[in-house]
This record gives structure tokens, C-alpha cells and sequence, in this order.
């Protein structure tokens, strides 16, 4: 009896986050439902880092895609989690992945970024948030959090319709070329990321199943 409650119960909580609306920006990074393993992914429009719109279908549809969800070129976790995935770069590009660094921040900060770094990641804006929205990661930064980025360190945090700043949980998740998520990694906590050898690791079993 209590086999079956347990498996009645796991069977309702796996229906619940299928039914979730993960279009809506959390309350906080506790509290984000991102896509599950075998969910596809949305169609939204991104832009490049020099401005041009860009369908994420278009981009994952010519190679299976390791798709990072960064909070900015500001944040020293979200940038020291990118230089330690150029020490895989090679790796990567051998087993035919690309690598798609998406974050609010506006095309123009993006130039910015793309100038300091040598590594062979495209680096996508969605600062209309369709993406972020569409995976479920995004949660709604604190108007006291956001002032202080501001007053502090100039930094001017992506905000929705309401005014609101948001930004994603940091977030990996490998892609096929059919758009469905064969592996992901989200964590609340924007100090902790998943290890260069983890991410490897994943890409490998994805192709090789």
C-alpha cells in the first residue's frame, strides 16, 4: 500500500509540472520551474550581439547546442563560468555542439562583451525576456537589490512590462537538433555553477544515446 501512494504521489507531482504556466517570471530564484529533460524548447526571437533578430529554432536546428542562460557580462560567476568552458571549447566543437550564452542585457552591452573575450560562444539578448520567460527561469530581482546594482556599480538591470527587474537563474541546457532538452542544470544560487567537466560529461551521454 504505502508502494502505491508513493507512486500515485510521484505520478501526481510529475502532472502538476507539466501544467505549470512556465511563461510566468517567478517571485524569486527559488522559486523558477524550468523546462524538464524532454520538453521542448520555444521559438522566441533573440538578437545578436551587433542588433540582428534571431529565431533560437534557426540556431538550434543546425547543431545540437549547449544553451546558457547568464545573468550579464557584469556578473564575475556568470564570466568566470564561460572562460572555464573555453578550456572545452575544442571538445565541444569536435562533437558538433555550438554554444548559445543568452542574458538580458541589450545588444550593445553585448558588443562590449564580445570584445573581451576570444571564445567562440555566440552571445545572444533577450531583453525582451520571451526567452527567459519561455524557459522558465526568471525570477523578478527585489527594488532594493536593483537600486543597489544601480547606485553602486551602474549597473542597469532588464526590466518586463511592469517595471519590474528581472533576471534568469543560471542555467545550462543541451539542446538537440529536434529542440528538446536531453539535459539541464538550474540552480537558484548564482554562485554556484556546474563544473566545465560536468558540462562535458552531459554533451557526451546526450550523443551518445
Amino acid at each position: 500500500m504505502k508502494t502505491l501512494i508513493a507512486t500515485l504521489l510521484v505520478l501526481f507531482l510529475c502532472s502538476n509540472a507539466h501544467a505549470l504556466d512556465r511563461t510566468q517570471i517567478a517571485d524569486s530564484a527559488d522559486n523558477v520551474t524550468p523546462l524538464l529533460n524532454g520538453q521542448n524548447i520555444p521559438n522566441t526571437t533573440l538578437k545578436t550581439a551587433d542588433g540582428s533578430p534571431v529565431s533560437l529554432h534557426a540556431l538550434t536546428m543546425q547543431k545540437p547546442s549547449i544553451v546558457i542562460f547568464y545573468r550579464g557580462g557584469w556578473c564575475p560567476y556568470c564570466n568566470r563560468q564561460l572562460a572555464e568552458l573555453k578550456d572545452i571549447e575544442n571538445e565541444l566543437v569536435e562533437l558538433g555542439y555550438q554554444v548559445l550564452a543568452i542574458s538580458p542585457e541589450s545588444p550593445t552591452k553585448l558588443q562590449e562583451q564580445k570584445l573581451e573575450t576570444e571564445f567562440a560562444v555566440t552571445l545572444l539578448s533577450d531583453e525582451t525576456l520571451q526567452t527567459i520567460r519561455g524557459f522558465g527561469v526568471g525570477f523578478y530581482v527585489p527594488n532594493d537589490t536593483r537600486d543597489k546594482y544601480k547606485s553602486n556599480w551602474d549597473i542597469s538591470l532588464t526590466s518586463d512590462n511592469t517595471d519590474r527587474a528581472v533576471l534568469p537563474a543560471p542555467a545550462v541546457f543541451i539542446v538537440d537538433k529536434e529542440n528538446l532538452i536531453q539535459f539541464s542544470y538550474v540552480n537558484p544560487n548564482y554562485k554556484v555553477r556546474p563544473s566545465a567537466e560536468l558540462v562535458l560529461e552531459a554533451a557526451r551521454l546526450t550523443l551518445a544515446k
